[in-house]
């Protein structure tokens, strides 16, 4: 008697955000994937912060995830840093950055010679919070001018994450949102996300996103060191 067994459509995934998660801590690089709605400013908050880490001496790195265009990739070019390029087309045109992707785009960068690696994950609330990267943290930028609801219709977005970048509240005067609105609809999904507000265009609250992922950096260094001693 035959007996079929259903295996878990995410093993395969989830095996190789393993192996990249191994990689990017043996090398001591800290990854970020960067996850938002269309045009909510990921790719502008990337540039800025970018600049702001290399004045600090930190050596950074983008996967630029798309599914067709190279567009956002040419934007971070003239940083001088390495840019892979991972489009979704060719493969169906998943509306998210897998795994497989991420692993394939390291074998084109030299992780020995980072500190950061940023994942620009494809435009939406949605299945990018679904996998498992190998990342150490997921971020989502949400924009001001998106209103005050998509917290609460996009839950699991703001549950996964672990840092909310509140983006263009340089705008507040000119739109009909409450911030203290969006604050609560955020805490009311995940009561310990905490949120910055920024502007990426003047430059509003980058000192305390480029803080947090300076300390963020270091724990997860401290971490992976103790880890090490315990496992002898």
């Amino acid at each position: 008697m035959n007996i079929p067994i259903v295996r878990d459509v995410l093993a395969e995934s989830n095996a190789l955000a393993a192996e990249n998660r191994l990689s990017f801590d043996k090398y001591g690089v800290f990854v970020l994937n960067m996850m938002s709605s269309p045009g909510a400013g990921k790719t502008t908050v990337l540039q800025q912060t970018i600049r702001a880490l290399t004045q600090l001496g930190r050596r950074c790195a983008v996967i630029e995830g798309d599914i067709t265009t190279t567009l956002d990739a040419e934007r971070l070019i003239p940083l001088g840093i390495p840019v892979v390029q991972a489009n979704t087309e060719p493969f169906g045109g998943d509306c998210h950055v897998g795994s497989h992707l991420v692993h394939a785009a390291l074998k084109q960068l030299p992780l020995d010679a980072l500190d950061y690696m940023f994942i620009e994950n494809i435009g939406n609330l949605v299945c990018p919070a679904e996998f498992d990267l190998g990342e150490h943290r997921k971020v989502v930028v949400l924009s001001l001018p998106e209103g005050e609801d998509k917290p609460l219709k996009y839950p699991l977005m703001f549950r996964e994450c672990r840092m909310c970048l509140l983006n263009k509240v340089d705008l507040q005067p000119y739109l009909d949102v409450d911030i203290p609105t969006v604050l609560r609809n955020i805490s009311m999904v995940n009561g310990m996300l905490p949120v910055i507000p920024i502007s990426a265009r003047t430059g509003y609250g980058r000192e305390a996103w480029v803080q947090w992922l300076e300390s963020g950096r270091e724990a997860q260094q401290q971490d992976y060191s103790l880890r090490q001693q315990a496992a002898g």
